[in-house]
């Protein structure tokens, strides 16, 4: 193993490697409009509650086609256990509504396509490109964010865009597609916003943490 201390991005990833062999998203989902759902309904919720969630509604709502013409305040009591459920709401049903009437119900794989759906931004539309159409992109969430901070792999001051660029000028290509879920899971379960589990983390000598 690298000395923690020199390690590059490179060697970072391939020990996240080892702590998460199956490193997956861990979003429920069956076809690509249900993934951009998901992921949408994601922000500022655990991807266990939208799991609940989305059960019920994709059950009842299954396409675009069926999503578009539901009722809001019938999606509303369906996802408000998620928050931000009024916004969220009228965003999908929108959504589902221009991927029917432009795109025939198919969500599209081209991210400027993507960001012009209600609702969607830049982490919304990269994770799409990633799980959907295996384009290789580094979408930036809070976990991401955090942990390639306190790893040194960013300024921290760095914003959300500044990071997805730096870890693409850090990592070969080749590593894109698994390093969004290495670093969340990374993120999820060690290096966690707050009590993280420093003594099981291998990078503790690279860690900038004190300094966040």
């Amino acid at each position: 193993m690298v000395k923690k201390a020199k390690m590059t991005s490179k060697d970072i990833i391939k020990q996240l490697r080892i702590i998460f062999p199956d490193a997956k998203c861990e979003l429920d989902y069956h076809n690509n409009f249900e993934l951009l759902i998901a992921v949408l309904l994601s922000a500022q919720t655990t991807d266990q509650k939208v799991n609940k969630v989305t059960k019920k509604l994709f059950a009842k709502y299954p396409d675009a086609k069926s999503m578009k013409e539901a009722g809001m305040d019938e999606v509303i009591e369906i996802i408000k256990p998620l928050g931000l459920a009024n916004n969220k709401s009228k965003n999908i049903i929108t959504l589902s509504k221009t991927l029917w009437q432009d795109y025939q119900g198919v969500v599209p794989d081209k991210y400027e396509q993507l960001v012009q759906l209600a609702g969607v931004g830049r982490k919304t539309a990269n994770v799409v490109l990633l799980e959907a159409f295996r384009i290789p992109t580094i979408p930036v969430d809070t976990h991401v964010e955090r942990v390639s901070k306190r790893l040194g792999l960013v300024d921290k001051d760095a914003g959300v865009k500044q990071v997805e660029e730096r870890l693409m000028e850090l990592l070969s290509k080749s590593y894109w597609i698994e390093a969004h879920q290495l670093l969340i899971h990374f993120g999820r379960y060690l290096c966690k916003a707050i009590k993280p589990e420093c003594d099981k983390c291998p990078f503790t000598k690279i860690c900038k943490i004190k300094a966040l």
